[in-house]
């Protein structure tokens, strides 16, 4: 058995083979406990009152931040935003930062990959601003090729937006090297780490990531928190993207003068209870430690791709090395529908996704309308494998096709 599922009580009051952790991780106990205590013991306003009740909110949401600036080794905790999640945070920059400085003429480079919540927001800034917008197309095994990056981003790319991991084919991409071109014709990075940072450590200083969103939920915290990173200099410089309470200095009634980093983008009262679950969650990660997730995350890829390869109707998508996976498994199975597939895995206890994982270009461009998806966390088992590739083995003869 796995040593840490004893930790997360879903997992243990439940007989399921829980196989979509891309969508959502469960919680280990830590972090449920760690929002119980706020609501119990430190429940008030965070900021606004000199009382100690207020005074211990206000500590536990920046400790929280702390913990995030550490977790991403950002430069300032002034450069951590909090908001609901990942999709919220891209949002962010493409209202505050997009539409602020991005004009007719310019344009914005996406990758084929993006998950809609990386793809609609530079949709919008586009079609506001006259601006135009350019794919950065990826090889069948879904790989970004550098050569095609220094071809489509140029001195017109004021933006480039990119995933770290692909949350269809799980492959991490080269940040680094994007950054490096987009910096050199004056552009600006932003990335989607909503898959990146359950599985690999981040370093935004390392990526040198202008901006860096991901979500509590996907990383073993609280549903509705979020994160945006953004370099100090370019946060100063923008405007807030929502106004109101807590993000002013001080208000007249001709105008207002917002407050500073991060703050002047945390309008109303914020999730505190969620970021002293975050910060539970990113300790607990960092005690597990990324080399002992990512080892049981390989194994459990490679015992499915194995088995995949035994069943001749299935086609998995990306890469065939279980490296390049993240502990991501598309794939589909000839002649049956992938809702169906899902649903009949689900009469066997195993939970999957299916359907277009909000990434439909990076679909057509690979010539699927829809997929299954196995995704893997730490403490799922080689059992839970065993589970998947046993119902899988009998789906098509389920179907009608014989055996």
């Amino acid at each position: 058995t796995n040593a840490y599922r004893k930790d997360f009580p879903l997992l243990m009051a439940q007989d399921i083979a829980y196989l979509d952790n891309a969508a959502t991780a469960q919680r280990p106990q830590c972090v449920l406990d760690a929002v119980n205590r706020f609501y119990c013991e430190q429940n008030a306003n965070p900021l606004r009152g000199l009382y100690p009740l207020s005074v211990a909110a206000t500590d536990a949401y920046e400790n929280a931040r702390a913990a995030v600036r550490r977790f991403l080794n950002a430069g300032s905790t002034s450069e951590i935003v909090f908001t609901r999640n990942t999709t919220e945070g891209l949002n962010l920059a493409a209202y505050s930062y997009g539409l602020s400085h991005i004009r007719a003429g310019d344009e914005v480079v996406v990758s084929i990959l993006e998950h809609h919540s990386d793809l609609l927001p530079w949709q919008m800034v586009c079609r506001q601003t006259g601006a135009a917008l350019k794919f950065l197309e990826c090889e069948p095994d879904g790989s970004l090729d550098l050569n095609r990056a220094e071809a489509v981003i140029t001195d017109k790319t004021k933006l480039v937006a990119v995933t770290h991991v692909s949350n269809v084919i799980g492959r991490v991409n080269p940040i680094r090297q994007l950054a490096d071109i987009a910096h050199r014709y004056g552009a600006v990075i932003v990335v989607d780490g909503a898959q990146s940072t359950p599985h690999i450590p981040v370093d935004v200083q390392a990526l040198d990531a202008d901006f860096l969103a991901f979500s509590g939920h996907k990383v073993y915290g609280p549903m509705g928190i979020g994160v945006l990173y953004g370099k100090r200099a370019l946060l100063e410089e923008m405007p807030p993207f929502l106004t109101g309470g807590e993000m002013i200095e001080s208000v007249t009634r001709e105008g207002a003068v917002f407050a500073e980093l991060p703050h002047k983008f945390e309008a109303g009262t914020v999730n505190a209870a969620g970021a002293a679950g975050l910060r539970a969650a990113i300790e607990y990660v960092e005690s597990v430690g990324f080399d002992a997730m990512h080892r049981q995350e390989l194994a459990l890829t490679q015992r499915t791709l194995t088995g995949m390869a035994d069943m001749p109707h299935i086609h998995v998508i990306g890469s065939d090395r279980a490296e390049e996976h993240n502990g991501i498994v598309t794939f589909t199975v000839e002649g049956v529908h992938p809702h169906d597939v899902s649903e009949i895995l689900a009469c066997d206890g195993v939970d999957v996704r299916a359907g277009h994982h909000c990434a439909q270009p990076l679909l057509q461009h690979l010539g699927y309308s829809a997929t299954v998806r196995a995704s893997f966390a730490f403490y799922n088992t080689e059992n839970e494998v065993d589970r998947l590739l046993q119902s899988l083995s009998t789906i098509r003869e389920r179907m009608g096709y014989g055996n």
